[in-house]
Formats: C-alpha cells, sequence, structure tokens
C-alpha cells in the first residue's frame, strides 16, 4: 500500500525556547526565513504524502494559520509586482491537505498516533515530530518510503550520538549484522545503553503498531511512549528495520543551542548569507 498519509506531533509547549515560545508554537520559529514545520512539510512533501495530520492544542492557531490560504497577503504582494514572493507565499496552503487534531489530553510522544488513529486506519503513515529537521541532499522521508515499498515492515530513522547524550533519547539495539531492531531502550542509563543509535522524528509506522500503542501501559515518567509499544511490538515477533541518515544530519530544535546550530546550518547553505557568514566569523576569531 502506498504511503501518502503523515502525522505530525506539534503538541509540545517549548518550554525550553520560553518566552520565544509564551504565544508563538517552537514548530514556526524561523530557521532563517522559512518556519521549522514548513521545512519538514517540504519532505513529507517530496517523499509523496498528501495528506497531513498535525496533532496539536489549544495554542497553535498561528501554525494552522500559516498552512491556511492568504487571501489578503497575496493580493497585497501581487500588487507590488512581487512576484517571487508571490509564488512563495501562494505554494505553502497548496502542498498538501491539511487536518488538525487536537491531541488526547495525556503525555508522552505515542499519543499524538492514539489521537490520530481513526485517520490512517489500516493503513502505513509517517510519524515526526514538528522540532526535528533531517538536513539532507535528498528528502530522508523519501528515503523511507523508498524503503518500506521494498520490505513492508516498520521504520524507524535513527542517527549516532555522542555517548553522553545516549539518555536524552530512545536507543535501538540492532540484531548482529542486520538493519533489524533486535530491542529500543526510552532514554537509557549511558552504562546500560545497547548502542548510540537514537531514534529521532522519522517514523513509517503501521496497524499493528497502533494496535500495540492502545494496549501500552504508561512508561518512563508515567507517559506512553511509542518506544515502548515498538519494544512490544517486535517481542510480539514482528519485525522493525532502522533507516540511518547518510547523506545528511538530524537536528533537533527543541533548546537554544541546537535551535542556533540548525539555522547556522541552513545559513550556511544560502548563497546570500554563506560569503557573509564567512567573512563574519572570520573576523570574530581574529577579533
Amino acid at each position: 500500500m502506498r504511503i501518502k498519509k503523515a502525522i505530525i506531533a506539534v503538541a509540545g509547549s517549548g518550554t525550553r525556547l520560553l518566552p520565544a515560545t509564551k504565544s508563538m508554537p517552537k514548530e514556526m520559529l524561523p530557521l532563517i526565513d522559512k518556519p521549522i514545520i514548513q521545512i519538514l512539510v517540504e519532505e513529507l512533501v517530496e517523499a509523496g504524502i498528501e495528506d497531513i495530520i498535525l496533532v496539536t492544542k489549544w495554542d497553535k492557531k498561528p501554525l494552522e494559520d500559516h498552512f491556511d490560504h492568504s487571501a489578503a497577503l497575496l493580493n497585497n504582494l501581487k500588487k507590488s509586482g512581487k512576484k517571487e514572493l508571490f509564488k512563495k507565499v501562494d505554494k505553502i496552503s497548496k502542498m498538501a491537505n491539511f487536518v488538525y487534531v487536537r491531541q488526547i489530553p495525556k503525555y508522552g510522544n505515542g499519543m499524538p498516533i492514539l489521537s490520530a488513529a481513526s485517520l490512517v486506519d489500516n493503513e502505513p503513515f509517517v510519524y515526526c515530530y514538528g522540532d526535528d529537521v533531517v538536513k539532507a541532499k535528498t528528502s530522508f522521508t523519501k528515503k523511507m518510503v523508498e524503503e518500506f515499498d521494498k520490505n513492508g515492515v516498520p521504520i524507524l530513522g535513527v542517527q549516532e550520538v555522542p555517548e553522553n547524550e545516549v539518555n536524552r533519547y530512545g536507543i535501538a539495539k540492532l540484531r548482529k549484522g542486520t538493519n533489524e531492531i533486535e530491542d529500543v531502550i526510552e532514554k537509557p542509563p549511558v552504562n546500560k545503553a545497547p548502542s548510540r543509535l537514537a531514534l529521532f522524528g522519522r517514523m513509517i509506522l503501521n496497524q499493528g503498531i497502533i494496535n500495540t500503542l492502545m494496549k501500552t501501559k504508561p512508561g518512563k515518567d508515567g507517559e506512553v511512549w511509542v518506544t515502548d509499544a515498538i519494544k512490544n511490538y517486535i517481542e510480539a515477533g514482528n519485525i522493525c528495520h532502522v533507516q540511518k541518515v547518510l547523506d545528511g544530519k538530524w537536528m533537533t530544535t527543541g533548546d537554544p543551542l541546537n535551535y542556533l546550530k540548525a539555522i547556522l546550518a541552513y545559513a550556511e547553505d544560502r548563497p546570500d548569507l554563506k560569503e557573509f557568514l564567512e567573512t563574519y566569523f572570520s573576523k570574530i576569531n581574529k577579533d
């Protein structure tokens, strides 16, 4: 079955980026001149995703407005003769079919899936965290979809992280010599981590994972974790694979330092900014 739906978790509060996120969703913070969430949506659209389900909460209206048609703004841009800006803004609402669902009021990264489960009934789908970006030459989601088309099993995006960071993420243990997951541990202590392969916000899941998640009890910190459901799914005899980022890098943007790193990474790829950055940082180093 062709994958054409994606669920994006955007119900987080962004407390690590306060006060910037007091009245602005963290997913709407810009990487130069484009919101984080739009960069993610463009990656999904490049992979052939048509229906994008954003799982939100009460204070996410700016995010919904961003993907809405902006008649007044477009009219002003057209009258002003700003053709390129008109094209950039006009395409935003046309990229995909956008659906908004309020998250069930419980905590954990498994709850967005349960909140939107009826909209992906018996279909494989992409699941993303709204503040994760993968800066790569080719859409990382597209590569995952291509891999799914070959084997039809759930796929989890992974990237190696420094040893002292494994306790921040779900960590995958692979069967020797394969890309098949043997076990998943949510935020393990450094001395108990089976690898440095951290799961991040790109997954291709199926109805089997949803069914397992529905029966999965709250885990660490009393929250419902998708990694616990995946672990239970594997222990029941099912297969999950990993997909590594090979031609780019996964970057989280949920805290000031990593957000700044992401801005600089995207700025380096901009012809209109790269030369300035090189000159600017060269001057700082000299000073």
